[in-house]
C-alpha cells in the first residue's frame, strides 16, 4: 500500500468549478491538489461554449478567449414567427481555451494540478485512493467532477435528473450576433441552437433522455433546413455532447470520515434545467467552495453551513423556477400535446416565464 500524503483540500474536476476552487484555496495558503481524469485541461469539449456578459467581471481569462460577442437572442416556437429579444448580451468563448487558461490559474497560485487521474474510491474515514494507486489525507475534498459526479455518489448526493445533448460543428455562412433557439414538441424537455462563433457554430439540441432516439434525427434535420437556407455549410466539422443536471440544486456539504465534502458546478446541481447554461455559476461555486474549503481546513466548522446558506441565497431561488417550469412542460407531454403558448411559458426569452 502506497504512503497516505496528508493535504488541506482535495479537488476531483479541473473544469471551471474545479479549477476555480483550487485556485480560491491555493490562494489563501491552503495545500491543494486537483485532479482531472482528462489528459488535457478542456478537452474534449462537451459544451456550447455561450456565457453571459457578466461573467467577464468574475474572470478575466474571459476576454482572452472570446470567439465572439451576442448581443440578443432570437427563438423560435414550432412555425411562427421568430421572437427577438434585445440586450441578451454575451460572448461566444473557446472553451478548450478557457480551461486551460483557468488551470494555469490554478497552478499559479500555487495549487498541483494532476491530469490523467481519477478518484477510485473514498475510504470510510476520508481517504482518497486515485486510479494510480496514490492516497490522499485532505481536511477538505471538494466535487467538482460533473453531472455523475464520484464524490456527491460517495456521500449519496446525486443529480437524479438529467437531461442529454447533441451537437455539431459547422461553417457559418451568415454570421450574425445572437444565439438562435428553436423550441417544439418535438423535444421533450429541451431545445435545440445554433451559436455563431465566428466562422463557424454549434449546433445541437438536448432533451429528456428518454427520446434519445429522436436526437440524431432531429439534428440531422435541422442541419439541412439551416445548410437550404445558406446559413450553415452542409459539411460537419465536429461531433460532442454530454449530460447535464436537471433536478435543481442539490445540497452541497456533507462528511466523510474525518473529510468535509463540498460539492461546486454541476456535480452541485447548479446547471439551469430550462436553459442548460453552468459555466457561470460552476465558476462563482467553485470560487465559494474553494474558500469554504481553505477555512474548513484552518478549522472554521461553520464554513461548510455558510456555503450551504449562500450558494442557496444565489442559485436556489432561480433554479427553482426552472425546475417547476420544465416539470410543468414535461407532463404536459405526458398529457397531450405541448402548445407554442406552453412552449413559450417554459422560456427564458418570453414574460409568461417569469409570471408566478
Amino acid at each position: 500500500m502506497s504512503e497516505t500524503r496528508a493535504i488541506d483540500v482535495l479537488v476531483i474536476g479541473l473544469g471551471p468549478a474545479g479549477a476555480s476552487a483550487a485556485a480560491a484555496a491555493a490562494r489563501v495558503g491552503a495545500r491543494v491538489v486537483a485532479i482531472d481524469r482528462k489528459s488535457v485541461p478542456g478537452h474534449p469539449v462537451q459544451c456550447a461554449e455561450f456565457v453571459p456578459a457578466l461573467i467577464g467581471q468574475q474572470v478575466p481569462a474571459l476576454a482572452q478567449h472570446r470567439r465572439q460577442r451576442i448581443r440578443a437572442m432570437t427563438t423560435f416556437v414550432e412555425d411562427e414567427p421568430p421572437h427577438l429579444r434585445e440586450q441578451f448580451s454575451g460572448v461566444m468563448i473557446d472553451r478548450r481555451a478557457f480551461d486551460a487558461a483557468l488551470v494555469e490559474r490554478a497552478k499559479e497560485t500555487g495549487a498541483d494540478t494532476w491530469f490523467g487521474l481519477s478518484l477510485r474510491t473514498i475510504d470510510s474515514d476520508g481517504t482518497a485512493q486515485l486510479s494510480d494507486g496514490s492516497r490522499l489525507s485532505a481536511a477538505v475534498i471538494i466535487g467538482a467532477d460533473g453531472p455523475r459526479s464520484a464524490v456527491g455518489a460517495a456521500v449519496g448526493i446525486e443529480n437524479e435528473v438529467l437531461a442529454e445533448t447533441r451537437q455539431m460543428t459547422v461553417t457559418l455562412l451568415m454570421p450574425f450576433e445572437e444565439t438562435d433557439i428553436f423550441l417544439s414538441h418535438k423535444l421533450p424537455g429541451g431545445y435545440a441552437w445554433l451559436f455563431p462563433k465566428g466562422e463557424v457554430a454549434n449546433l445541437g439540441l438536448g432533451g429528456d433522455p428518454r427520446w434519445r432516439s429522436h436526437f440524431k434525427p432531429l439534428l440531422d434535420d435541422l442541419h439541412a433546413q439551416l445548410a437550404a437556407q445558406g446559413r450553415v455549410g452542409r459539411d460537419v466539422l465536429g461531433h460532442t455532447g454530454g449530460a447535464i443536471p436537471s433536478g435543481g440544486m442539490l445540497s452541497p456539504a456533507a462528511r466523510i470520515g474525518a473529510a468535509h465534502v463540498l460539492l461546486a458546478g454541476d456535480a452541485a446541481g447548479l446547471t439551469n434545467p430550462i436553459t442548460g447554461a453552468g459555466i457561470m455559476s460552476a465558476v462563482i461555486s467553485g470560487e465559494m467552495a474553494g474558500d469554504a474549503a481553505a477555512a474548513l481546513a484552518a478549522g472554521k466548522e461553520d464554513a461548510a453551513a455558510a456555503y450551504r446558506e449562500d450558494l442557496a441565497d444565489m442559485f436556489e431561488a432561480s433554479l427553482a423556477r426552472a425546475v417547476a417550469r420544465r416539470e410543468t412542460l414535461m407532463r404536459l407531454h405526458d398529457e397531450r400535446t405541448p402548445g407554442p403558448d406552453d412552449l413559450r411559458r417554459a422560456w427564458i426569452a418570453f414574460p409568461e416565464y417569469w409570471v408566478a
